[in-house]
């Protein structure tokens, strides 16, 4: 019922700076939560960035000061502007979104994108 669709993600030199969207389709009644996740290779996946609709954003004291998480609610996307990159940033970055479908009468459910992998050299 509703798709993401990542984009953005690549191999960048540190201290380099890249932009993932993610935009949600599909029969959308509302959303609620956008946010963003990584997940390192053998490493479980951790909270990037979070933003509530009509909220502020929460970021990770990883990356604080350094990504900056927006959306456009009238596109359904979320952005994620990520400055001053580090090696340890590499990552495959998902987006998530809580959102009710049309027709649910206000049930919320969680959809993840595919995973975008962000690479960053020394």
């Amino acid at each position: 019922q509703v798709q993401l669709v990542e984009s953005g993600g690549g191999l960048v030199q540190a201290g380099g700076s890249l932009r993932l969207s993610c935009a949600a389709s599909g029969s959308i009644f509302s959303i609620r939560v956008m946010d963003w996740y990584r997940q390192a290779p053998g490493k479980q996946r951790e909270l990037v960035a979070a933003i509530r609709s009509g909220g502020s954003p929460n970021y990770a004291d990883s990356v604080k000061g350094r990504f900056t998480i927006s959306r456009d609610n009238a596109k359904n996307t979320v952005y994620l502007q990520m400055n001053s990159l580090k090696p340890e940033d590499t990552a495959v970055y998902f987006c998530r979104v809580e959102a009710s479908p049309t027709g649910t009468r206000g049930i919320w459910y969680q959809y993840w994108g595919q995973g975008t992998q962000v690479s960053v050299s020394s």
